[in-house]
């Protein structure tokens, strides 16, 4: 008996919330190389500059760290886009979902400013919120036109316009990962009903960011159960550690220097 129910047991994948903390972990990784890291690469490159190869070995060093805690970072893009459309699948109101995103889109703004850029308000580059809001966006137009447009043609045509439009506002505003960002958005929205495909085209879209694809072995487990109740962590997680990260490199004197 025992025997038999070792044999029938299946393991059971890995669970939304589990996947958000991969995410997470991958993207505090990711900007402690960028925000932290990144400012000394690049104080070590002009201290290089100034007095010879006094400090080649420490930026080697410092550059190798720097790339390998970015190719942990492209893990979490991928995985973010992916629970957006599962949100987005799955959320009881998706007006309150885009005005949360909105919302924490601005919020988020002066703490990324002030990490990448050292200044408190800076228009050419802009979170990834904004990114995730725009395919927000793009995929409540598109089950708009699905449900309400019969013609294939003029629903297709409206399709091209909406991810055309949000491509380009993406590029206009500047936002991290931008027209790409939104076009892999997509792509994961309109292959979603086929789970196998939905993660062979997504492998495909990041293939422009190698190390971003690999994102699609912890998608591939996600089982699609919820987990963890942690609707806001990511929300407040992701303003509060671009602010303390450089809360620390003003302690450690290097919040002057701009990464991006």
């Amino acid at each position: 008996m025992e025997m038999q129910t070792a044999t029938n047991r299946k393991w059971k994948g890995i669970s939304g919330s589990t996947l958000k903390m991969v995410a997470i972990i991958s993207m505090l990784i990711d900007h402690i190389g960028a925000g932290v890291l990144g400012r000394y690469l690049i104080l070590s490159w002009s201290q290089a500059g100034n007095s010879g190869n006094a400090y080649m070995d420490l930026t080697d060093s410092l550059q190798l760290t720097y790339m390998i805690m970015r190719w942990i970072g492209r893990l979490a893009f991928p995985i973010f886009c992916f629970l957006l459309v599962e949100g987005f699948e799955h959320t009881g109101s998706v007006p309150k979902y885009v005005m949360r995103l909105a919302a924490f889109s601005i919020i988020s703004e002066i703490p990324f400013d002030l990490l990448f850029s050292g200044t408190v308000l800076e228009f050419g580059y802009q979170n990834v919120f904004f990114t995730l809001l725009i395919g927000l966006l793009v995929m409540w137009g598109y089950r708009y036109l699905e449900h309400t447009v019969a013609n294939t043609i003029i629903r297709t045509l409206g399709y091209i316009i909406l991810l055309g439009g949000g491509m380009a506002l993406a590029e206009f505003l500047r936002t991290d990962y931008a027209a790409t960002g939104v076009l892999c958005i997509m792509v994961l929205y309109i292959f979603r009903k086929t789970k196998t495909f939905q993660i062979l085209t997504g492998f495909v879209a990041f293939m422009w960011e190698v190390p971003a694809s690999l994102a699609f072995l912890p998608i591939g487990l996600y089982n699609g159960t919820r987990g963890w109740k942690m609707k806001y962590f990511f929300y407040v997680f992701y303003p509060a550690h671009l602010l303390i990260l450089y809360l620390l490199c003003c302690i450690l004197g290097i919040g002057y220097i701009a990464v991006v």
